[in-house]
C-alpha cells in the first residue's frame, strides 16, 4: 500500500472540514466520555477519531488511536493517530494542534505525516528518505550553546535546566512540537511526566528522527515506539548529543 501520504491527507482534510467550525467553542472541550488511559474524551476528539475510522476501517489494518484504543485485524499494517493532538488548545481557542498518523509494517516504520491545521503546514518523515515540510526536505538546527530553545514538560524534575538554555517553551501539543524540532525552531523536546503515549509521539518521532534529531527514553536510551495505546513513557528529542548529554546530567541531580 503506497498511497500512505494520499490517505492521511486525506483524513486530515476531512478531520478539518468537520472540526474547524468548532475551533475556541464550547461544544469543542465538551466531555463525551473517557478514553482507555482513563482521559477525558473531548466533544471534538470523537468527531475527528470517527471520521479516521470511517476512513481506515475499510482498509483493514490494525489501529491503535486516542481515543479506542487498539483494534487488532491481524493485519501486518498498524497505523498510529491522533486525530487531535492539543485537543485541549483547539477546546480553548490556542491555534497550536495538528492531525497525527504513522504506519508501519509489522514494527517498520513506513511513513508519518503531522499537518497543522492553522498554520496548514504538512510534515512527513519517510524512513531512509528524510523529513519534509510542505514538500522541501528540512533538517534539525545546529544549536548555538546557551542559546537553545526547548520545550519541557515535567512535574519537578530537571528544573535546572532552565538556567542553562535560552528559552523554555510549552506549547501543550508534543507532535507539533516534534515537527518543529525536526525544521529547526526548537533544539529540544521532552516530556519526563511519563505521560505521553505512542498516539502522541510516533509520527513526531519519525519525522524528528528523518531531519537528524536523537530521540531517546528518560534514561537516554534509543526511545522504542509501542504499539500499546495506553502505554506511557518519558521522550528526550534534541537536535545534538551534547544537549542530550546536558539534559541527562540535570535529570540525574538529586
Amino acid at each position: 500500500m503506497e498511497e500512505w501520504n494520499e490517505i492521511a491527507l486525506g483524513m486530515a482534510k476531512e478531520i478539518e472540514r468537520h472540526v474547524m467550525p468548532l475551533f475556541g467553542t464550547a461544544k469543542a472541550g465538551q466531555t463525551v466520555g473517557r478514553n482507555v488511559s482513563g482521559d477525558v474524551t473531548k466533544f471534538v476528539d470523537k468527531v475527528a477519531e470517527d471520521i479516521i475510522l470511517g476512513y481506515l476501517s475499510p482498509l483493514n489494518v490494525n489501529i491503535v488511536s486516542e481515543e479506542v484504543g487498539n483494534i487488532d485485524r491481524g493485519s501486518e499494517y498498524t497505523a498510529i493517530i491522533d486525530p487531535i493532538d492539543g485537543s485541549y488548545n483547539f477546546a480553548a481557542g490556542i491555534p497550536v494542534f495538528a492531525f497525527s498518523f504513522a504506519v508501519f509494517k509489522q514494527k517498520k516504520p513506513l511513513y508519518a505525516m503531522i499537518y497543522e491545521f492553522v498554520a496548514k503546514n504538512v510534515y512527513e518523515g519517510i524512513p531512509g528518505e528524510g523529513a519534509y515540510m510542505n514538500g522541501h526536505l528540512i533538517r534539525v538546527r545546529k544549536p548555538v550553546r546557551g542559546k537553545e530553545a526547548l520545550s519541557f514538560y515535567t512535574r519537578g524534575r530537571g528544573y535546572g535546566l532552565i538556567r542553562k538554555v535560552k528559552r523554555v517553551r510549552v506549547l501543550g501539543a508534543v507532535a507539533v512540537e516534534l515537527a518543529y524540532l525536526a525544521k529547526g525552531a526548537l533544539d529540544g523536546v521532552l516530556d519526563i511526566r511519563n505521560y505521553v503515549r505512542p498516539t502522541d509521539i510516533a509520527a513526531g518521532v519519525i519525522i524528528a528522527r528523518e531531519a537528524g534529531a536523537i530521540v531517546a527514553d528518560g534514561e537516554g536510551n534509543e526511545l522504542k515506539l509501542d504499539f500499546d495505546a495506553t502505554k506511557k513513557t518519558n521522550i528526550i528529542a534534541v537536535n545534538e548529543r551534547y544537549l542530550l548529554d546536558l539534559i541527562l546530567e540535570e535529570l540525574r541531580r538529586k
